[in-house]
């Protein structure tokens, strides 16, 4: 059996071994570091990637979240949506709608707050899954992601009840436009997480 077929590795792992004789923790380190730096900019990729909609725009931030946690596991998952925010927190235009509609902890308290917090959680349930599960499970992977995502839009929601209030539409508003949306972000990424490193092991034979 080779490295790439044990379970629990994730693609991070296949992609950048974690451990080595010869790594040392600085090295171990620098990688953690890129590969979260590296997570955060496809976080800002996929947020600007957007449907307009009031009061929380559509975009691929969801996918993203999904697809690298899965990629990462939930420790390196948990650090890039930290660093992601951080990013955002200190007012570079990461997030989808800045710097057009504010940037930084101001647009971050605005109608997205709840959904940004809620990547943090959805990254660690769906990287903890998938350390244990391995990276070829589309079943497993998808049904953490389905998880990840429920809790996610409950902080999404809360955090809009409390800023509007529980007598606005707040279903309407953020819930319900984005169900089938996010159903085929979370298929595609549960698919195409298996199907990297199907090519990874192909490739590395």
């Amino acid at each position: 059996m080779s490295a790439l077929t044990l379970p629990g590795r994730t693609l991070a792992d296949a992609l950048w071994p974690r451990t080595s004789a010869s790594q040392t923790s600085a090295q171990q380190a620098v990688r953690f570091v890129v590969l979260a730096l590296v997570g955060s900019v496809l976080m800002t990729v996929a947020s600007k990637i957007q449907v307009p909609f009031f009061p929380v725009p559509m975009n691929l931030g969801t996918f993203a979240v999904m697809a690298i946690s899965a990629a990462y596991g939930s420790r390196l998952a948990v650090a890039t949506m930290l660093v992601f925010l951080a990013e955002g927190a200190l007012g570079l235009p990461v997030f989808v709608g800045t710097p057009e509609k504010g940037i930084g902890l101001a647009y971050m308290l605005g109608g997205t707050g709840g959904y940004l917090a809620g990547y943090v959680v959805a990254a660690f349930i769906v990287g903890y899954v998938a350390e244990r599960v391995g990276p070829t499970s589309v079943l497993k992977l998808g049904a953490a992601m389905l998880v990840a995502d429920a809790v996610l839009f409950a902080l999404g929601i809360a955090w809009l009840g409390m800023l509007f209030g529980w007598d606005k539409p707040i279903l309407e508003w953020g819930l319900y436009p984005f169900i089938y949306g996010d159903l085929a972000k979370i298929a595609l990424a549960a698919c195409g997480v298996p199907a990297v490193w199907a090519l990874i092991s192909r490739i590395k034979g």
